[in-house]
């Protein structure tokens, strides 16, 4: 019995003989195995371990950066401003507008108090009529003058009546022609003291010498309103005036710069106080002078296209450009910096910091804007994105930024 249990014990040396590679393919599964741990515990290891990386932000950046030459900065001015007052001095009786109000040429925008000199106006209109009436007075007589003489000549050639007759009706129509130049004479005089009657009055009125856009009020009803300002508590100027068409921004270029700008040069230009917003411009002039002080020269950038949002004092930056911009230049785009585009599996991709770590991410890359390239799909500004090393990183890899 036991040497029959021996038996039973011993290898078959036959059946493993028919499948010699059967162990083989069990070494090689085997290999495969720890190769996949192996890989598995490296790419934990990959993950756990966290990767210095240098950072930067998804820019909003604009097309004419790429051709831009020069920048500076001003404020926008308007080159048709005026401080509008009245010739004559008195009290301010009525006033029509207020800041903001868009006022057109010679539109009537205060009055002072002006009951004297509309007497005065009055008087003299009333003078030229007398003076009228008193040379169609005149006239008659010098024709009845005239045909009496006339009459007189002819009887006097028929000895009908003596000389001394006829001499008297010649010094009448003389003296009645004299009295026809005076009336003549006496309502040109009229006249004149009716226009200066009437610009008495006008003095009082104060109209827009231009189309505009009314800035300040300086005075209220019950002001006085001296032009000169002489008296104690009166005020010179009414409102200040501004053609909102001819503002312009004034910029300083330094000396050093001036070679790079010139009359008739591309512009864009941002306001402060609208920076979602760029507006084309034009270097409208140079100054012809220099300020010693700052070592620099002013320049004038017109706008192109006009906005009820410009307003004059506004601070503004200038860029100069080498040719103008695209249509739909004034547009934001996504801008990265090209560093931080990698391929991976013949995509490219960015790895977006969320945390302490990163996480991979496909893009669309457009053209170059300066020293950054346009990202038009994958992206949104304002979101951190590693620059380098990419080439140790991968999705969901730890990551570390260095405090600076």
């Amino acid at each position: 019995m036991a040497q029959e249990e021996l038996s039973k014990l011993s290898i078959d040396k036959g059946r493993y003989a028919a499948a010699p590679g059967g162990s083989r393919r069990r070494v090689w599964v085997w290999i495969a195995v720890a190769v996949l741990l192996l890989s598995a515990a490296a790419w934990r290891i990959a993950l756990l371990r966290s990767v210095e990386v240098e950072v930067a932000t998804v820019s909003l950046v604009y097309p004419s950066q790429a051709v831009s030459l020069l920048n500076s900065s001003g404020y926008v001015v308007a080159q048709r401003k005026a401080a509008v007052s009245s010739k004559a001095t008195g009290t301010l009786a009525w006033l029509g507008v207020e800041e903001g109000s868009v006022v057109k040429k010679g539109e009537l925008l205060a009055r002072l108090e002006s009951k004297d000199v509309s007497a005065s106006r009055d008087q003299a209109a009333a003078n030229l009529k007398v003076a009228r009436d008193q040379l169609v007075q005149a006239q008659l007589e010098e024709k009845d003058a005239l045909t009496n003489l006339q009459r007189y000549k002819e009887l006097l050639s028929q000895g009908i009546v003596a000389r001394s007759d006829y001499d008297t009706a010649r010094l009448r129509y003389g003296r009645d022609v004299a009295a026809t130049a005076a009336a003549r004479a006496a309502i040109k005089a009229a006249e004149s003291a009716l226009k200066g009657a009437e610009a008495g009055v006008e003095y009082t009125e104060i109209r827009a010498p231009f189309d505009a856009v009314v800035l300040t009020k300086n005075a209220d009803v019950g002001d006085i309103v001296s032009p000169l300002a002489a008296q104690a508590n009166a005020k010179a100027a009414v409102l200040t005036l501004a053609d909102m068409s001819s503002l312009e921004v004034e910029a300083d270029v330094s000396e050093a710069s001036l070679a790079k700008v010139k009359a008739g040069e591309p512009c864009e230009i941002l306001l402060d106080a609208l920076p979602d917003s760029r507006f084309r411009g034009e270097l409208h002039t140079i100054v012809p002078t220099a300020d010693r002080s700052k070592g620099s020269v002013m320049v004038k950038v017109r706008f192109i296209d006009s906005d009820k949002r410009i307003l004059p004092e506004m601070s503004a930056k200038v860029a100069f450009l080498e040719r103008p911009v695209e249509k739909g230049g004034g547009t934001p785009r996504i801008a990265v910096p090209p560093a931080a585009v990698a391929s991976r599996g013949g995509k490219s991709v960015v790895f977006v910091l969320s945390g302490d770590r990163v996480a991979e991410r496909p893009v669309t890359v457009g053209a170059k804007i300066g020293d950054l390239v346009e990202v038009s799909s994958g992206l949104k500004a304002g979101e951190r994105i590693a620059v380098k090393p990419l080439e140790k990183l991968h999705d969901q890899s730890r990551v570390k930024v260095p405090e600076k």
